[in-house]
């Protein structure tokens, strides 16, 4: 029997090994699902590595969501980002101070966010479904669906040259860590780039990511995008 991995834990390690090489601050492709899913991640992740978010969400099927949720994500992104100008020359008017601190990121401590939005077509979305419609959520179409946005994650990973690439999608406690890490490390093989391990839901992320939706009013939608997941919801 196989033990069941503490995907968090090895975060840890991999955290602690970049801190103990002191080689510089490794770059990661951060895929993200959605704004409020990222609040967390990029709070506790830019402690520790320039970021790149990477909004590529072709499983939401209707224009006027997508277009509300990758505008929320870049707002928030210019919100953390303008909370790092202003802690920055708050600790430079007061002696100094290291942008690296923080664990819960109430100063706004880290590196600068960028963000890249990748293609909207639905269609590659329908295409990896076929077949698949009649599947339950969580179940064989969400993977075929983390492997299409994971792939294409980890092929800009690539061609960008990113020491690592990993997904906000973990968060959620709907999402299958293992079966999201498993696709990871598959990707990681293919294409080249490390898989960042992860199970941000660990340690209260999934609270923090609440809370931290609150904080900044971000619109948290209740499915996760695609008319299979909305008609459940709708049914529900």
């Amino acid at each position: 029997m196989n033990a069941v991995r503490n995907y968090q834990k090895e975060l840890d390690k991999i955290i602690e090994g970049i801190s103990a090489e002191e080689k510089g601050v490794p770059t990661l492709f951060l895929h993200s699902c959605c704004a409020p899913c990222s609040s967390y991640v990029l709070e506790y992740l830019r402690q520790y590595f320039r970021i790149t978010v990477f909004y590529y969400n072709p499983n939401i099927t209707e224009d006027t969501e997508y277009c509300k949720r990758v505008a929320e994500q870049k707002r928030l992104i210019a919100v953390y980002n303008e909370k790092l100008t202003d802690w920055v020359g708050d600790v430079q008017g007061n002696g100094g101070g290291c942008t690296v601190c923080d664990a819960n990121g109430g100063s706004g401590g880290g590196y600068e966010i960028q963000i890249e939005e990748g293609d909207y077509a639905p269609a590659r979305f329908f295409e990896i479904a076929k077949g698949l419609e009649q599947c339950p959520e969580g179940g064989e179409r969400c993977f075929a669906c983390y492997e299409l946005r994971l792939r294409e994650t980890a092929r800009l990973a690539q061609a960008g040259g990113y020491d690592y690439f990993t997904t906000t999608l973990s968060i959620s406690p709907l999402k299958n860590a293992a079966k999201l890490n498993e696709i990871g490390e598959k990707m990681a093989a293919e294409y080249g780039v490390a898989w960042l391990l992860s199970d941000f839901k660990k340690r209260d992320g999934y609270k923090r990511s609440i809370e931290l939706s609150k904080e900044y009013d971000l619109y948290r939608q209740d499915y996760c995008g695609c008319v299979y997941s909305r008609r459940k919801q709708e049914i529900e």
